[in-house]
């Protein structure tokens, strides 16, 4: 408790560091709000707490802005969610389907067995929410593994975006989805967004705004504030100021981005609010001078001031929560109509989220976005699922290759002024980059067992232990059968679905042979091989199985799906 709330304290601090810097609170006679920090909660358009426990975060406030909520109970959500009673009528394939969609959004995946033994629990959905509120993660022997040189190769030039493969190695070595997880989750989407995005891209941002954006995103999670104070801090940064760089520009961009406000009357008045807010060139370095303005400006349906006020009654303002609420629906929902999209974000808000959980668990755990959306899958979505799925390893090199890749493929993360506006861009190009990496360095990668360079091309892939003859059905005695059930199993894994009939037949034809009026494996993929000498059968076994495998795979590598959630039908 003691670490939680100094890190909230820390945020604290830099909020009013801000504040002492621009002006501080609201001249007199601007608002009739409550004092600098205050217990009792407002509903100024800040309110709305969801907090029942009486602590030391629960009542803080400034000005009517509450700091802390507790996210919202699923009970709360308007926006249909699954359930476990839900996900236990569907069929054993849609079971398999729904599940490999939830985990693949989260970056998350389970070996084949593992995940079906967790779905025939009949708690899958409450199990996975549930492990999203509990923090089960060593974070020390998490931050010391992925900082390890031997490991993960700590590049020092900035030209390597160091801290960009940090936080993606993260994700590939958490070994459970849990709260620690979610909260990384959570900040590493905002940054893909237009609201959040580092934007280094620009030559007036530097590779530490991504560690700080994206970090200060993660510590304001982990002691539950508010998904206004958590934009409000954002938006008085220096990160943010050297996206948008003078008064009227970072006026303009706060409205249209959280409020969806493109009413250019607004933005003057916002433009004199900051008027002594400005980017330094020296060091891009944000200057708050004590030039304020003194004259009043009425402007989200009260009265403001400095750059604080309009900063402050932003967020606080109703139409940020509808702001925000249809940036994340459009982010997950492409390819929906619009009215679609508003019928979604309307049931969203009508449940009164104060935290980015309330928006992002209810939209990733709802039937709309389980059942009956499809959408292309982010890079990101598809290599660290399949990684935990496939016991795949990496050289030192293998993440930052990863985070190269994503901007080959057009979808780097953090990169852009206006964040990923297009998720996934589907342009011949782009997908051809996308589908290259995928197929080369993810699906027919196979680690060499007897490598232990890490930085060798060959240490890298799914390992042996993917592919053991105790992942899939097999019977030495009947090759047709047990070719089945390893194309089976690689489905499953990959897909979530076994191979279809006819893609069976397609195998079996490749690979199966008549002889002496049996149907026999061909010599290379002969799994069930004999020698007179034992490491050379195995050895032989070994690389006929991954002949298949290798075969299967390429096959699955160019399959739309793999790139896709698909609607369940």
């Amino acid at each position: 408790m003691q670490t939680r709330f100094l890190k909230y304290l820390s945020a604290l601090a830099l909020t009013f560091l801000l504040l002492g810097c621009g002006g501080g609170a609201t001249s007199s006679g601007a608002n009739n709000n409550s004092e600098t920090v205050s217990s009792g909660n407002s509903n100024n358009g800040g309110g709305n707490s969801n907090n029942t426990a009486n602590d030391e975060f629960s009542k803080t406030e400034y000005k009517g802005l509450v700091f802390y909520h507790k996210n919202l109970p699923s009970s709360n959500y308007k926006l249909e969610q699954i359930d476990n009673s839900t996900f236990n009528s569907l069929s054993d394939a849609k079971k398999l389907q729904v599940a490999n969609k939830l985990l693949n959004t989260l970056y998350f995946g389970y070996p084949l067995k593992e995940l079906k033994e967790k779905i025939e629990s009949g708690t899958f959905i409450s199990d996975i929410q549930n492990g999203l509120s509990v923090d089960n993660t060593d974070k020390e022997w998490l931050e010391n593994y992925i900082l390890n040189d031997d490991i993960f190769k700590q590049y020092t030039s900035t030209y390597y975006l160091p801290q960009l493969n940090t936080i993606l190695a993260r994700f590939y070595a958490a070994k459970k989805l849990d709260k620690y997880f979610y909260e990384n989750w959570v900040a590493y989407t905002l940054t893909q967004t237009i609201m959040f995005s580092p934007a280094y891209e620009l030559t007036n941002t530097h590779t530490p705004n991504i560690a700080t954006v994206y970090n200060n995103l993660v510590d304001m999670l982990e002691v539950d504030s508010g998904m206004r104070f958590i934009t409000y801090v954002h938006m008085m940064s220096e990160d943010n100021w050297r996206r948008f760089r003078s008064p009227e520009d970072n006026g303009r961009e706060m409205l249209e981005i959280y409020l969806q406000d493109d009413n250019d009357s607004h933005v003057p008045l916002a433009g004199q609010a900051l008027k002594n807010w400005s980017l330094n060139a020296d060091g891009d370095t944000l200057e708050v001078g004590l030039n304020k303005n003194t004259k009043p400006i009425k402007l989200f349906g009260t009265t403001i001031y400095t750059g604080e006020d309009f900063y402050r009654e932003l967020v606080k303002s109703s139409a940020f929560t509808r702001g925000v609420t249809n940036r994340l629906v459009d982010f997950f929902f492409p390819n929906k109509t619009a009215k679609e999209k508003a019928n979604i974000a309307n049931k969203i808000v009508s449940s009164k989220p104060e935290t980015w959980q309330d928006i992002l668990t209810q939209i990733v755990f709802s039937k709309e976005y389980l059942l009956n959306n499809n959408r292309a899958q982010s890079a990101e979505e598809t290599f660290f699922s399949l990684a935990k799925k496939m016991d795949y390893r990496v050289k030192r090199s293998s993440i930052s290759r990863f985070r190269q890749a994503l901007d080959s493929m057009h979808q780097a993360a953090m990169k852009y002024k206006l964040g990923k506006i297009e998720r996934v861009p589907l342009d011949t190009l782009s997908f051809a980059y996308y589908h290259k990496y995928i197929r080369m360095s993810v699906l027919l990668k196979h680690a060499d067992a007897t490598q232990t360079d890490h930085d060798s091309w060959n240490y890298s892939g799914w390992q042996d232990s993917f592919v053991d003859f105790n992942k899939f059905t097999y019977d030495s005695r009947d090759d047709v059968a047990s070719l089945k059930g390893l194309v089976n199993y690689l489905f499953e894994t990959i897909l979530g679905r076994d191979a279809k009939d006819d893609e069976q037949q397609f195998f079996k034809n490749h690979m199966i042979e008549q002889r002496d009026g049996k149907e026999l494996f061909k010599s290379e993929f002969n799994m069930f091989i004999t020698r007179d000498d034992p490491q050379d059968e195995e050895k032989r076994r070994r690389d006929n199985k991954y002949h298949i495998v290798i075969s299967v795979l390429d096959y699955i590598s160019r399959l739309s799906e793999t790139y896709s959630q698909m609607e369940v039908k």
